[in-house]
């Protein structure tokens, strides 16, 4: 008998995904466990496996096309089987959907979108002129993590390259075979000039005004944000810390191993420490009780282009920094292609956000469920201070700010917390009692 294939969370916090490849093709035998289809999710790209066996007798959803947790995106049953009723209800209950959540074009923006060789349209992409004209934005505005990352390398802007991937998708093909000629850059707007880097004019004029649908990524980070930050009552605890005795012993560290430990590999050691003296503060609100996690599981913050993630370096209190920085990096790689997986960015019993490198100062940081802290990092910077003599000093300060969860960790003990973290950072051995 026929079933409907429906559309399932590939993550914790997916909510609707994007089918980016068929792996099969209407007509072929599908066994429980093959892998049916490629799906973007909020987070990553994912394999989905059938739990259904049978034969694929319709696709609902093409490459490119997006749905809902729950949605149907294929049939699966027997050869030659009727399925004419299943596949309206299938389509009928798809195009209420879009119905229901489509805008009205009365007074709005004209939507234009971009052809779709797949016979769905793309993410439409609004704009109004202060003049009354319209004019659309460039590309579909569709791409993979992967492909925005190389075009960063490059220099590129994304936007500019055609995408030959599901629904004019880019993908990492499309940006590594970009080459801009004569021709292109006077239709992009590009100029280019050999020996000097490429430059690319602005894509809208002045007083015209864009609207950027908020879905994926951007729409999860937003909904799992206002929860935490409406639901924990959060407060801030700030100090800052020298960090020549730390800079000192990551150099040290970096003359014996072959590959350089970065930054960040050594905060979150000396986080973890500072956590193994206060595990109040590695714990997590559940309504009815407050946890205390057995394992010291450290996410840092990692901006994707168009969203963030939380890549997780797992039990950090029971290993060393060349360790921490070496699965850091693996992770990091991940998330650059797209590849990490839900277990590997979800359950961080503490975070960390490092925005240093932007010459940010100090800011303050929206916790990350079910950890009750975040560690808020502002760049290293030279700064004229007072010794133990009173002597004027030149020292490299950065600034901390803990945002806490005042259900579980109260001011007190954040505040322990924050101050043996600073002692640590500044007297790396005290890692060693």
């Amino acid at each position: 008998m026929a079933e409907n294939v429906q559309m399932i969370a590939l993550s914790p916090t997916m909510e609707e995904g994007t089918i980016l490849k068929w792996s099969m093709q209407v007509g072929d035998s599908v066994s429980t466990g093959d892998v049916l289809c490629e799906v973007e999710t909020d987070k990553a790209s994912m394999e989905y496996e059938s739990a259904q066996e049978g034969v694929l007798l319709s696709i609902i959803v093409p490459e490119g096309g997006g749905a809902k947790v729950g949605d149907v995106i294929a049939i699966i049953g027997e050869s030659g089987e009727d399925i004419s009723g299943l596949e309206a209800e299938a389509k009928s209950a798809k195009s209420a959907a879009l119905a229901a959540t489509a805008p009205e074009t009365a007074d709005k923006p004209v939507a234009v979108e971009a052809p779709n060789s797949q016979g769905a349209s793309s993410t439409p992409a609004t704009t109004r002129s202060s003049g009354g004209g319209s004019s659309p934005t460039s590309g579909s505005g569709k791409s993979s993590p992967l492909a925005r990352k190389i075009a960063e390398e490059k220099g590129l802007d994304i936007s500019q390259i055609p995408g030959s991937g599901p629904g004019g998708r880019v993908v990492k093909r499309d940006v590594e075979t970009f080459s801009p000629t004569a021709s292109t850059a006077g239709n992009q707007g590009v100029a280019v000039s050999s020996g000097a880097p490429m430059t690319f004019a602005p894509a809208r004029t002045a007083g015209e005004d864009v609207e950027i649908p908020v879905a994926g990524k951007r729409a999860v980070i937003a909904k799992r944000l206002a929860e935490s930050k409406f639901s924990a009552p959060h407060y801030y605890l700030k100090n800052s810390v020298e960090m020549d005795s730390l800079v000192a012993a990551r150099n040290m560290v970096n003359k014996e191993v072959p590959s350089k430990v970065s930054f960040n590999a050594f905060i979150m050691k000396m986080v973890a420490e500072a956590l193994k003296r206060y595990p109040q503060v590695n714990a997590g609100w559940f309504g009815d009780k407050i946890v205390q996690f057995g394992s010291i599981d450290i996410g840092l913050a990692v901006d994707l282009g168009n969203g963030l993630i939380t890549p997780i370096v797992r039990n950090v209190g029971n290993k060393g920094v060349v360790q921490i920085d070496s699965e850091l990096k693996v992770l990091i790689e991940k998330v650059g292609n797209g590849s990490l997986k839900p277990d590997e960015y979800t359950a961080a019993t503490f975070s960390i956000s490092n925005l240093g490198s932007f010459g940010v100062e100090e800011f303050t940081a929206i916790i990350n469920p079910p950890g009750s802290a975040i560690l808020a990092l502002g760049e290293v910077k030279k700064t004229p201070v007072f010794d133990e003599n009173g002597e004027l000093k030149a020292a490299n300060l950065m600034k901390m700010t803990l945002s806490c969860d005042h259900r579980v960790i109260d001011g007190a003990m954040g505040g322990k917390f924050l101050s043996e973290l600073k002692k640590t950072i500044e007297n790396p051995v005290r890692v060693l009692f």
